[in-house]
C-alpha cells in the first residue's frame, strides 16, 4: 500500500524531500561520543578531581525543561590502593527531602565499573579529553513508589576544580527529565 502523496517521485532534478527527512532525522539522533572531546582541556582524570571534599548545586527538570526542583550536594571522594574509588555524596532538596548515594568506581577495561546501591543497571565510567560519560539505570522516588530511569550522565571539566554535569533522563526511550549540576572542589584548608 502506498501514502499518496508521501512516496511520489518529485516533478524535476529535485532531490526527494523524504530523502532529506532521513538523514535529517538520523543525524539529529546521533549523539556526541567522547571522541569529540579528546583533544579538549582541561584534562580530565577522574582519580585527580574526585579526590577530597567536592559540593555541587543543580536543577532537576521535568520533560518540558521546567524547573522543579533545586539542590546542592556534598561529595566525599576516595581512591584506595587498588584503584577502586568511593564517591559519597549526600543531596539537600529545597523541598527539604535528604538522599544519599555512594558510589564505588572500580578498575576495568574499558573504564570504571560504576554502581551504587539505588542503581539497578550499574554503568561505566569512561573519559577522554575534558568529558566523562556514564549511562546507568537508576531507581528513583515516583509518587508513592518507585520507577527506573535510564540516566545519561555527561561531565565537563571546565577549570581544574569545576566540572559541569548534565544528565539526560529517559524511561522507555522517552526523555522525561533533567539534572544539571555545577561541581566544585572545596579549597584545601
Amino acid at each position: 500500500m502506498q501514502i499518496p502523496g508521501f512516496w511520489k517521485k518529485p516533478a524535476g532534478p529535485k532531490s526527494p524531500v523524504w530523502l532529506w527527512l532521513s538523514v535529517l532525522f538520523l543525524t539529529g539522533c546521533a549523539g556526541p561520543s567522547l571522541e569529540d572531546y579528546r583533544d579538549r582541556g582541561p584534562e580530565l582524570v577522574p582519580e585527580r578531581f574526585f579526590e577530597g571534599e567536592l559540593s555541587a548545586r543543580g536543577v532537576v527538570k521535568d520533560f518540558s525543561g521546567a524547573v522543579i526542583r533545586t539542590f546542592d550536594a556534598d561529595i566525599d571522594a576516595s581512591w584506595d590502593d587498588n584503584g577502586v574509588g568511593t564517591l559519597d555524596e549526600e543531596f539537600r532538596f529545597d523541598d527539604g527531602e535528604v538522599q544519599t548515594r555512594v558510589w564505588t568506581l572500580t578498575p576495568s577495561d574499558e573504564g570504571y565499573h560504576a554502581d551504587a546501591g539505588d542503581v539497578v543497571e550499574p554503568g561505566t565510567m569512561r573519559w577522554q579529553g575534558n568529558a566523562i560519560h556514564m549511562n546507568y539505570v537508576l531507581r528513583v522516588s515516583y509518587g508513592d513508589g518507585t520507577i527506573d530511569v535510564r540516566m545519561d550522565d555527561w561531565m565537563y571539566l571546565i577549570t581544574p576544580d569545576t566540572l559541569i554535569n548534565q544528565t539526560t533522563m529517559s524511561k522507555w526511550g522517552i526523555d522525561v527529565g533533567e539534572v544539571v549540576l555545577v561541581i566544585s572542589k572545596k579549597p584545601e584548608d
